[in-house]
């Protein structure tokens, strides 16, 4: 049948990630569901959800597997993934909402406050680049 997360085009492109509503997790590429075929068997609609944050094509193709074939570890890591963003981006939020803070200072705080055994990190410059989205979406969306 016809991928839904692609609508067959074998590409997830804004369109696609608005209607999803995958908007700061998700850039245009390759879609990783039916893995740029357009086309996906009914049963990987009974196994993953079209909207899964974390199915996405730059992860290795054994994760890819693993979450399509519905593998429990790599389904928890993908949870776990996605919560580790929606924290990130509500972080992100609260200090531009509450203090009026630029990307650089979120990310300089969050840094101080990030747990060392955390499941997920990331490096100061990919977090100022992300939080500095998180930013022009709130705006963008504020106007």
């Amino acid at each position: 049948m016809k991928c839904p997360r692609c609508l067959g085009k074998g590409f997830v492109d804004w369109e696609d990630i608005r209607r999803l509503n995958k908007q700061l997790k998700w850039v245009p590429a390759p879609c990783a569901y039916c893995n740029g075929e357009g086309r996906v068997d009914k049963e990987m609609l009974s196994k993953v959800a079209v909207d899964c944050t974390y199915l996405t094509i730059d992860l290795p193709e054994s994760e890819i597997e693993q979450i399509k074939n519905g593998e429990e570890e790599a389904i928890e890591k993908g949870k776990q993934r996605e919560l580790f963003i929606e924290n990130l981006i509500q972080f992100a939020e609260k200090h531009l909402q509450n203090q009026n803070l630029d990307a650089e200072s979120i990310a300089n705080l969050y840094m101080e406050t990030e747990d060392e055994t955390a499941p997920f990190s990331v490096d100061k410059e990919s977090l100022i680049k992300y939080i500095q989205g998180v930013i022009e979406f709130k705006r963008s969306n504020f106007n």
